[in-house]
């Protein structure tokens, strides 16, 4: 296998604090991957950025709201398009976050609508045939169990701290 060069990004499953709902963006009809695909914030790093930097820039940018670290839910590896083009491989980080006010919400031109979902209506809603569509599916469901069993204290620790162990 070759050393090569691949991008960072981010990702943010944001839930509300104040009913346990996710939000879900659909992608806008201009995108050039996965128009319309129902989605969490997700985005790049930039150069110089690091992971929890670039969740904060990119929550700002698509949703205009400050959210709370709750957890890392999980990494990804994956081709935004054909795996065949080096340029388009991706590893990421997948974060729980925290909305205090959800109706603080003020969505970017990158996604054309929003919702406040539950688990199961959001499970309804990702019907997309579309790789990031089940990847959406998992993240959710992985949300589900360590909202369940993560105790309170952590909550805590990694928004007072964060959770990057070079910071």
């Amino acid at each position: 296998m070759t050393i090569g060069r691949f991008q960072c990004g981010i990702a943010a499953l944001i839930r509300s604090a104040v009913d346990g709902r996710y939000l879900l963006l659909q992608r806008a009809d201009s995108k050039d991957y996965a128009a319309g695909v129902w989605e969490c914030v997700t985005g790049r790093l930039e150069q110089g950025e690091g992971f929890e930097q670039a969740l904060h820039r990119e929550v700002a940018e698509e949703i205009g709201a400050p959210v709370r670290l709750h957890c890392v839910l999980g990494t990804t590896h994956f081709h935004r398009g054909s795996p065949d083009d080096p340029t388009n491989e991706s590893v990421g980080v997948v974060y729980g976050c925290v909305l205090d006010n959800p109706d603080a919400v003020a969505r970017s031109s990158e996604h054309k609508e929003h919702r406040w979902v539950t688990a199961p209506e959001a499970l309804a809603l990702l019907t997309a045939d579309d790789p990031s569509t089940g990847w959406m599916r998992g993240i959710i469901a992985r949300s589900e169990a360590l909202w369940d069993y993560l105790p309170p204290p952590w909550a805590a620790f990694a928004e007072r701290l964060g959770l990057e162990t070079d910071a």
